[in-house]
C-alpha cells in the first residue's frame, strides 16, 4: 500500500518543502523536487508492472465526506487505464523537471517554478487515481489552478497575465458544465463512485428529463445524454476543443517547460482521460457519442489549417497539440477509446520532445520564436535537430515512429466503425496531410536553408547547442518517439487498456483491410512532407505567390479563423459596453445620485434643525408647550 500512496504524495512533498521554504533554497530547489518526482515515476512503473498480470489495485484511504446518504472517500484506484497514464505522466514530468534545471537557470522565480510544477504533477496524479467524480474534480480543478499560476509565472509581462486570465475564464466555462454534470449524476444515481454509477446505468437507460422546462419547453431528452454532454463540456474546455480552444495557443506565453507539461502530460489530457474513464456513460448515449466525434474531427481539421501559416515556433507546436487532441476525441466518438488513449500515450512523448526541442532553439537564439528569423540551425544544434526531426516524423505518422502506430490506428478504427466514421476518416486523412506539411515546414525553415538569424544584431552570440541537462531529456524522449508506438503495438497496449473500458455496440467493419487503411495514412504523411519540401525545403517564391493568390484563405488561417475577433465582438465588447453602462449610468447616475441626495437632504435637515439649538431655556419651554398643545388638540379631536 505504501508505495502506491507515495506516487501522488512525493510530488506534493516536493511542492510543500520548496514552496514553504523557497527563500532558503537560493536556486537549489531542484535538488528536492527532481528526485521526488523521479521516485514517483519509478513507483508508477512498478504499479504498471503489477497490473500486467494482477487485478486492479483499489483501496480507500479515508472517508472524506459523509452526510446523510452522501458519502465520498479519498481512494486510490489503479487499473490498466490509470497505470498506463501514470507511467506517461510521471516519466514525462520527471524529464520536464530535469530540463527546467537548464532552461530556467537564470530565472528569478526558479524555486517558485519548481514548487509549482511539482504541485501540477500531484494534481494530475490525483485526477488519475480517483475512483469517484468528486475526487476527480478535485484533481481537475488542481491542474486548472496550477496551469494558471504557471502560465502567469512572468507576471510582470502583460501577455502572460492576459493569457493566464484567458485560460482561467475559458476553463471556468467548461468546468461549470462539468460541475452541472456531476450534480445531475448524483441526482440520478445517488452516488459519485464510478462502480456504483456504471452498475446502475442499465436501470436508467430510458429515463428522460426536460432540460429546457425553465423556458416552458416540453421537449424531453435522455438523462444519460444530458449527463454525458454536460461532462463533455468540461472536456471541451480542458482539452481545448472547439469552441473553447483559444486559450491553448496563448498559454505559450508561459515558460517552455510548462508548455510541454500542459500539452504532453497534464491539463489537456485530462479531458480525454475523463471521457475514456466514463466510457459506460457515453456508450449508453449514441447522441453524445456523435457530438463527441464531430467535435473532435472538426477540432483536428481547424487546428491543422491554422498551424499552416503561423510564424511562432511554439504556437505551431501548440496547434498541432490541439489537432492531435481532436484525433483522440474523435476516436472516443466512434467508441475506439483504446486507440484514443494509445495515441495520448505516444503523443505525450513526442509532443514533450517537440516542445522541449523548440525551447532549446529559443534558448539558443536568446528568446527568438519567429521561424522566419531562424534557418540553418542544424549546423549549430545537431542534437536538437536530430531529436526534433524524430519527433516530427512521429507526429507525421511515418513508420516506424510512434504516431504511425497510434494515429493511424485511430483512422483505421474510425473507417471500420460505419458511414459516419468514414466521414471522420476522410477529415482525419486530410488533417494528416496538413499535419505533415506544417510540421516539416517548421523543420525546413528552422534547421535548413538560409541563416536568417545572422542578419539580426540583437541575438548577441552565435547559436549553440543546449547544455546536457537540457539535451539528455531530449534524447530520452526521442527514444519514446521512436519506440513507444512499436512497443504498444507489439505488446497489445490497446487490448490491455480495453480491459478498463467498455466498447459501444456500434463497431462495424468495411471491406477494406486495416493494412490498406494504414498504408493510405502513411501516404498522406509522405505527401505532406513532399509538399513542405517543395515549398520550403529549397529557395522558392511559390509560398508568397500562393499566399497572394489565395489571400482570403491565407488570412483565415493566419488569423486563426477569427475566433478571437468573433469572441471579442460577441462577448467581450458587449460585456465591456454593458459594464460601462452599469458603471456610468446605473451605479454613478442612479445609485450614487440616490445615496448622495439622501445624504444632502439629511445634511440640509440637520442644518435647519441646528438653528433651533439656541441654548435659551424659554425657547425650549415654548416648543414643549406648543408640542403639548398639539398633542392635546389631536387627542380631543380624535375623541
Amino acid at each position: 500500500m505504501l508505495p502506491i500512496v507515495l506516487i501522488p504524495l512525493l510530488p506534493l512533498i516536493g511542492f510543500l518543502i520548496v514552496g514553504l521554504f523557497w527563500p532558503y533554497f537560493k536556486g537549489k530547489g531542484h535538488w528536492v523536487t527532481v528526485p521526488l518526482v523521479a521516485l514517483s515515476a519509478v513507483l508508477s512503473i512498478r504499479a504498471f508492472m503489477d497490473t500486467l498480470n494482477g487485478p486492479p489495485i483499489h483501496f480507500v484511504l479515508y472517508n472524506w465526506i459523509h452526510s446523510g446518504h452522501f458519502s465520498v472517500s479519498i481512494s486510490l484506484m489503479i487499473d490498466h487505464l490509470t497505470a498506463a497514464m501514470l507511467v506517461m505522466v510521471t516519466v514525462v514530468s520527471t524529464l520536464v523537471h530535469l530540463y527546467t534545471v537548464g532552461y530556467m537557470k537564470e530565472d528569478s522565480g526558479y524555486d517558485r517554478f519548481f514548487s509549482y510544477i511539482s504541485l501540477f504533477t500531484f494534481a494530475m496524479i490525483v485526477l488519475l487515481i480517483s475512483d469517484n467524480l468528486l475526487e476527480l474534480f478535485f484533481g481537475w480543478e488542481g491542474v486548472g489552478f496550477c496551469s494558471y499560476i504557471l502560465i502567469v509565472h512572468w507576471y510582470e509581462r502583460r501577455p502572460s497575465w492576459m493569457a493566464a486570465n484567458k485560460a482561467f475564464i475559458m476553463n471556468r466555462i467548461g468546468d461549470f458544465g462539468f460541475l452541472l454534470g456531476i450534480f445531475l449524476t448524483y441526482n440520478v444515481f445517488g452516488t459519485l463512485d464510478y462502480e456504483g454509477i456504471f452498475r446502475a446505468i442499465p436501470a436508467h437507460l430510458h429515463d428522460t428529463i426536460f432540460p429546457f422546462s425553465v423556458f416552458h419547453s416540453t421537449e424531453s431528452a435522455s438523462v444519460l445524454t444530458v449527463i454525458a454532454l454536460l461532462l463533455f463540456v468540461g472536456a471541451v474546455g480542458k482539452s481545448a476543443q472547439i469552441p473553447l480552444h483559444p486559450w491553448l495557443p496563448d498559454a505559450m506565453e508561459g515558460p517552455t517547460p510548462i508548455s510541454a507539461l500542459i500539452h504532453a502530460a497534464t491539463m489537456v489530457t485530462a479531458g480525454i482521460f475523463m471521457i475514456a474513464r466514463l466510457s459506460p456513460i457515453y456508450n449508453a448515449s449514441p447522441t453524445a457519442l456523435m457530438i463527441v466525434g464531430w467535435t473532435g474531427a472538426i477540432t483536428a481539421f481547424v487546428a491543422a489549417t491554422i498551424a499552416l501559416t503561423q510564424r511562432d515556433i511554439k504556437k505551431i507546436v501548440a496547434y498541432s497539440t490541439m489537432s492531435q487532441l481532436g484525433y483522440m476525441v474523435m476516436a472516443c466518438g466512434v467508441g475506439a477509446y483504446g486507440a484514443g488513449i494509445f495515441h495520448l500515450l505516444t503523443h505525450g512523448f513526442f509532443k514533450a520532445l517537440l516542445f522541449l526541442a523548440a525551447g532549446s532553439v529559443i534558448h539558443s537564439l536568446n528568446g527568438e520564436q519567429d521561424i522566419f528569423r531562424m534557418g540553418g540551425l542544424s549546423k549549430y544544434m545537431k542534437l536538437t535537430f536530430v531529436t526534433m526531426l524524430l519527433g516530427s516524423l512521429a507526429l507525421s505518422g511515418i513508420p516506424p515512429f510512434a504516431g504511425y502506430f497510434s494515429k493511424d490506428l485511430i483512422l483505421s478504427d474510425a473507417f471500420q466503425s460505419g458511414p459516419r466514421g468514414q466521414i471522420f476518416w476522410a477529415i482525419g486523412l486530410i488533417t494528416a496531410v496538413l499535419t505533415a506539411f506544417y510540421t516539416f515546414r517548421l523543420i525546413f525553415m528552422v534547421f535548413t536553408g538560409k541563416e536568417n538569424f545572422s542578419n539580426d544584431g540583437h541575438h548577441g552570440h552565435a547559436p549553440h547547442e543546449s547544455p546536457l541537462v537540457m539535451t539528455i531529456p531530449l534524447v530520452i524522449l526521442s527514444l519514446g518517439a521512436v519506440f513507444a508506438g512499436w512497443l504498444g503495438d507489439r505488446f497489445d497496449i490497446v487490448g490491455y487498456l480495453s480491459q478498463s473500458m467498455t466498447v459501444p455496440h456500434l463497431m462495424e467493419t468495411s471491406g477494406i483491410s486495416d493494412g490498406t487503411l494504414k498504408m493510405i495514412s502513411v501516404l498522406a504523411g509522405v505527401v505532406g512532407i513532399g509538399v513542405a519540401f517543395f515549398l520550403y525545403g529549397r529557395p522558392s517564391g511559390v509560398p508568397l505567390a500562393l499566399s497572394k493568390s489565395f489571400r482570403p484563405l491565407f488570412n483565415l488561417s493566419r488569423n486563426k479563423w477569427y475566433f478571437d475577433e468573433i469572441y471579442d465582438a460577441v462577448f467581450t465588447r458587449p460585456a465591456i459596453f454593458l459594464s460601462h453602462i452599469l458603471w456610468k449610468e446605473v451605479d454613478k447616475g442612479v445609485i450614487d445620485m440616490i445615496v448622495n441626495n439622501i445624504a444632502s437632504s439629511c445634511q440640509s435637515a440637520g442644518a435647519s434643525l441646528r438653528r433651533l439649538q439656541t441654548g435659551q431655556l424659554q425657547n425650549y419651554a415654548l416648543v414643549m408647550a406648543l408640542g403639548l398643545f398639539g398633542m392635546v388638540s389631536i387627542f380631543i379631536f380624535m375623541k
